[in-house]
C-alpha cells in the first residue's frame, strides 16, 4: 500500500523569480500566481524568497560578470548566489505575442552563462536542482512559453518533475488578466489544480534528489571526462 504519511519538506529551498516587465510596486499578474505557489510551499515549511528580477540592475551578456566586460554595474553574480543555493527554482512569466518576457530571456541568457560551472562532483553546477515554470496572460502561449522556459533550464542542467508547469490565461484577445476581480481566474479549477500540483511535484523531486546527494557522478561529470575517463564510451573511429 501506498505510504501516505506527509513529507517533510523542511530542509528545501526554492527561490521565484517573476520576469514581468512592471518594476515593483505596480502590480504583476504573474506574481498574483506565483504567490499560490509560493503559499503552498511556505505551508510545507520550504523556505521561500521571491524577487523580481525587473527591479535589479541585471546586464545583457553571457559571462558571469558582466562587469568584467566593461559594463558598469552587474548584479547578477549576487542573484545568482540566491539561485545556486535553493533547491527549486520557479521562473514566472507574463505572455507577449504569444512568446516569454524578454526579462524571462535575459534571466535564461545570464543562466546560460553560468552553465559551465561546476560543482564538487566536477558535474555541472545546477545537476541535483529542480525547475518549473508560472506563466500568466490574457493570450494563447502558456505551453509554448513552457516549452521554450523548461528546455532551456533542463539543458544547463535542472530537473524537470511531472507537470512542471501552470498558468492562467482568459479568452483570447483583449481582457483581463489573474488579478482582474472580472476575470475570476482564483477560482479556476483548472489553473488551481495545476498549480498545486506543479508545487508538490518540483518539492517531491527536490527532496528526493537532496536526499540522495543530487546525481550520482558515474557517467556525467565533467571533470571525469576531461581526465580521460570515458566510462563505457567507446569513439567509433577506433571500432
Amino acid at each position: 500500500m501506498e505510504n501516505k504519511e506527509k513529507p517533510d519538506f523542511s530542509k528545501l529551498k526554492a527561490v521565484f523569480i517573476n520576469c514581468t516587465l512592471k518594476k515593483s510596486p505596480r502590480q504583476s499578474h504573474t506574481h498574483g500566481l506565483m504567490e499560490v505557489a509560493m503559499d503552498i510551499m511556505r505551508k510545507e515549511d520550504v523556505t521561500v524568497e521571491y524577487l523580481r528580477f525587473v527591479n535589479h540592475d541585471i546586464a545583457f551578456g553571457v559571462y558571469p560578470d558582466m562587469t568584467t566586460q566593461g559594463v558598469e554595474k552587474d548584479e547578477w553574480p549576487s542573484i545568482f548566489e540566491k539561485i545556486e543555493s535553493a533547491d527549486i527554482l520557479v521562473v514566472g512569466t507574463p505572455i507577449w505575442l504569444g512568446e516569454k518576457s524578454s526579462v524571462a530571456t535575459l534571466l535564461i541568457e545570464r543562466l546560460y552563462a553560468m552553465s559551465g560551472l561546476q560543482n564538487k562532483k566536477g558535474q555541472y553546477s545546477l545537476y541535483g536542482k529542480v525547475a518549473g515554470c508560472i506563466v500568466t496572460g490574457n493570450e494563447d502561449g502558456i505551453k509554448h512559453c513552457a516549452m521554450s522556459i523548461l528546455y532551456a533550464l533542463q539543458h544547463i542542467g535542472y530537473s524537470i518533475p511531472p507537470q512542471a508547469d501552470c498558468g492562467w490565461i482568459g479568452e483570447a484577445g483583449p481582457g483581463p488578466s489573474y488579478l482582474d476581480e472580472e476575470a475570476n481566474a482564483k477560482k479556476n479549477d483548472f489553473t488551481n489544480r495545476n498549480t498545486t500540483f506543479m508545487a508538490y511535484n518540483l518539492m517531491h523531486l527536490a527532496k528526493t534528489l537532496k536526499e540522495q546527494g543530487g546525481y550520482s557522478a558515474y557517467g556525467n561529470s565533467r571533470k571525469e571526462w576531461d581526465a580521460g575517463t570515458h566510462w563505457s564510451f567507446e569513439n567509433p573511429e577506433y571500432r
